[in-house]
This record gives C-alpha cells, structure tokens and sequence, in this order.
C-alpha cells in the first residue's frame, strides 16, 4: 500500500474534492485521481462516490478512514522521532473570516507570514456569512461564533472581550450612565443579534435590552455610529482600541463587565493529516494574537 495514497486520501477525506486534495499535495488532478484509483484497486474496495461537483466516502470509505489516519499518524510520529519527515509548507491556501476581524487583523498579518512561508499563496475570503468548508472548498475559517458543526475542529487563537463605549460628545450632551440600568434612559447603537447585554454585578447577572434609533448588521458600522455619537455600544476591543487609543471613544460601566464566552477560533474540517500550511498558519496566528492579544494590551499602556 502506497503512503502516498494515504495521505491524498487523507486529504480528499477532508476537502471532498480531488482537485484540491491533489493541488495541497503538489499533484495534478489527473495523477490525484489515478492514485485514488490504484488506492482503491489494491484494497479491491470502492472508497470515494464520484460527481460532477465533488466527491465523497462510500461506507467503506468511511471505515477505512480512521485506520489511515492511524497508518499516516504512526508514520509520521516515527518520522519526527528521528528527526526526519518535516514537510514544508507550500501551495494555495484558502481561508474564510469574518469580514471587519479579517480586514484588520487577518488581512495586517498576511506580510509577515508570507516572508516566513514564501511558498504560500494565500486566497482569502471576507464575509460574515458561516460558510461551508467542504463545499466552499476552504482550507479554514476564522470564526467568532459558537461552533455548532460537529465534523469540524476548532482551536482557540484569543479571547474576544466586549466592553461599553460612547463618543465623548454623547457624553457631554446626554451624560455618563453609571449603571447598567441606567442604560434604559439612553439612546444605543444595537448590533443585530446581540440584542441583551448581560452584566456581572454585585447583585448577580443583569441583562438588558438596550433601546435606540440605530441599529446594523455591521460591527464596524456600529462602531463609527458610536464614534459619530448616535448612541452607547458594546463593541469587542479588537474593533474599537484604536480609537480608544485616539479619544474618539471612551470606555464606561468598567465596574460591571460583560458577561461573555466571545473568542476567535481557527476552524478546520477534522482529518489528523492537517495540511503543513494549515498548520503554519494557525500557529503563526496563535503566536501573533496569544492569551492577552496586542489589542487588549495596548489599552493598559
């Protein structure tokens, strides 16, 4: 049995298409093909269902993955054992995120680590709509929601901390709330979804809805509307550090944080043959944002 067939299958277990699995290996889709065939002749089984779209694992297929992932898993750990086995990363790499995070901390990233893996080609889609992986044929999503898909991986790159800001010229017209309550008697900006603000006090949770005659689908649009003083808002501090840095918002309620399990993810479909570039890529990210990221950090400068 060829190692080689392996890990393309390994691959195309996890993309769904042969194109794709071939391209991350350095292959052609013609020769991809040719070795899931010769996989599959020597096994005398049928692993794959073939479309005009895309494919995926037969029933067999499905019982043969895991003892593949176990073959390639073993190799590799002795391999590494002797120092041996450490592919470089290499190809196109295709990454969805959310589009205000991914303008100003994916897309500010991208230099540094393209000078560390110059063999690299990054394709990078900015959207806040929950892509499909597999049928987008992404290599990894960047993500600040619940993972709700069980046959995904998610790995943790930074907390994401909500905070309440205003402009300071709201302040001088309308006043500081000084309690969460307080927030019923003023005017703020509401990002959709996130309509109940949840705070820790001293007598426990208090969630409040907050009203406004504003209101957006936009992280960054809710932030400039907050700049520009139509109202309070609750932003993460990822979006807003600059221009709190800057003045053109202050932070208030700091007594009472909010209550939230926010956090950046790196998501990718779960296979245990990770891509080298996948790979480089989380860890370059993980190393750049960390458990306190240059965000939050350089608000208590």
């Amino acid at each position: 049995m060829n190692i080689e067939h392996l890990k393309l299958f390994l691959r195309l277990a996890a993309t769904n298409n042969i194109s794709q699995a071939g391209n991350d290996l350095g292959l052609s889709p013609a020769v991809a093909s040719a070795h899931i065939n010769k996989l599959e002749q020597g096994l005398g089984i049928r692993l794959v269902h073939r479309t005009t779209r895309k494919v995926s694992l037969t029933e067999e297929g499905e019982t043969f993955l895991p003892h593949a992932e176990e073959v390639i898993s073993s190799i590799e750990t002795a391999r590494a054992s002797v120092g041996v086995g450490q592919a470089s990363p290499k190809g196109r790499l295709r990454i969805t995120a959310p589009a205000s995070f991914g303008r100003m901390h994916i897309v500010s990233a991208m230099k540094g680590f393209l000078s560390l893996y110059p063999d690299i080609q990054v394709d990078i889609r900015l959207t806040d709509n929950i892509v499909d992986l597999v049928e987008g044929g992404f290599d990894i999503a960047i993500r600040d929601a619940e993972l709700k898909d069980s046959t995904l991986i998610a790995r943790k790159l930074s907390p994401d901390k909500r905070i309440i800001c205003v402009s300071p010229d709201y302040l001088k017209k309308f006043g500081e709330p000084n309690s969460p309550q307080d927030l019923r008697d003023h005017q703020c900006v509401i990002l959709n979804g996130l309509e109940t603000w949840v705070f820790d006090t001293p007598a426990g949770h208090i969630n409040i809805k907050p009203k406004g005659n504003f209101r957006t689908d936009n992280g960054e649009a809710m932030r400039d509307a907050c700049v520009d003083g139509l109202g309070i808002a609750m932003n993460a501090t990822w979006s807003v550090y600059r221009h709190l840095q800057s003045g053109e918002l202050v932070q208030i309620l700091k007594e009472y944080p909010l209550i939230s399990n926010a956090a950046i993810w790196a998501v990718y479909p779960s296979s245990r043959l990770l891509a080298p570039k996948v790979r480089a890529f989380i860890d370059y990210l993980s190393e750049q944002y960390g458990r306190y990221p240059y965000w939050d950090e350089s608000l208590n400068k």
